[in-house]
């Protein structure tokens, strides 16, 4: 069977690059399936969705990103040594493309009409995640959410926080994730528990100071040469601020989410240890005892 061009409709806009599948359309564009992220043409160009049978690294994302199509969802390939095999998808976040990557244990490879009916997804950039997409989700879905939204405008970098309540205590007090303790607010002050992704090194004090939060759990950067990436907790007992770090290998640095999600307490000053946090709680627990105590 020549799988190189199916057309659904008689009137999808343009002609189908060849060795592509159209597998939806809209009045947007259309999702394509095809086995290999070489076969990405420039038909597909701020239109369609691509789910490619390669796998998700930077190689591919080159090609992939040469003719900038809506959004390409690939294969993880395992993630495999240094995160190979899903680095591309944050080759086309600094494009501002949507990518994502599906379970290699939920795909044929070399299959990108399998990849659209049955794969899952594993990984995804923040494009992604801005037109919807989520981890778990069927590849069809995402590619669906994809094609019918785009990924909104970027704010500057400064303005980027990514601030989030995640947690309300009856009293009003609340945790909260941010990307840096630079992000601190105003009403964080002597109120909030912060939960952000820097590193709690000398460098991180004077911003600490500057937000004094109830309490704060940061990254413990790789811990460094001397323990340098949890030296600040030592430091701002002297100004009565409780705080902890995450383990840098169980959460994502740069992601204040990942901290209270996914985190897993390395070093805690005393004042943190007062309120009952202990090394090898869960950053959500923490977070909640510094909030409490």
């Amino acid at each position: 069977m020549d799988r190189r061009i199916h057309v659904l409709s008689s009137n999808e806009p343009g002609p189908v690059p060849a060795q592509q599948t159209v597998v939806h359309t809209s009045p947007r564009g259309r999702v394509v399936a095809c086995d290999s992220a070489y076969h990405v043409a420039a038909g597909n160009r701020d239109r369609d969705v691509v789910c490619n049978a390669s796998y998700a690294g930077v190689l591919p994302a080159r090609f992939i990103a040469s003719h900038r199509p809506r959004g390409a969802i690939g294969m993880d390939c395992g993630i495999g040594m240094d995160g190979a095999g899903i680095a591309g998808l944050w080759y086309l976040e600094a494009l501002d493309i949507p990518g994502a990557a599906v379970d290699v244990m939920t795909v044929e490879l070399g299959n990108g009409v399998d990849l659209f009916e049955r794969a899952v997804i594993s990984r995804l950039n923040e494009p992604a995640r801005r037109c919807g997409v989520r981890e778990g989700m069927p590849a069809k879905e995402a590619a669906l959410l994809m094609l019918e939204h785009d990924p909104g405008t970027v704010d500057a970098p400064s303005a980027i926080t990514n601030r989030t309540v995640v947690h309300t205590a009856a009293d009003g007090r609340q945790v909260v994730c941010t990307d840096s303790i630079a992000f601190g607010q105003e009403e964080d002050r002597g109120r909030n528990v912060l939960c952000t992704a820097g590193h709690t090194g000398r460098s991180a004090v004077p911003y600490l100071r500057d937000v004094a939060p109830h309490g704060f759990i940061c990254s413990d950067g790789g811990w460094g040469r001397d323990g340098s990436g949890t030296a600040g907790l030592a430091i701002v007992e002297a100004d009565g601020l409780a705080g902890a770090t995450v383990d840098a290998r169980t959460a994502r640095m740069g992601d204040g989410l990942s901290t209270w999600a996914d985190g897993t307490i390395s070093a805690a000053n005393t004042l943190a240890v007062a309120r009952g946090v202990t090394v090898g709680m869960s950053a959500r627990e923490a977070a909640v005892r510094l909030l409490e105590g």
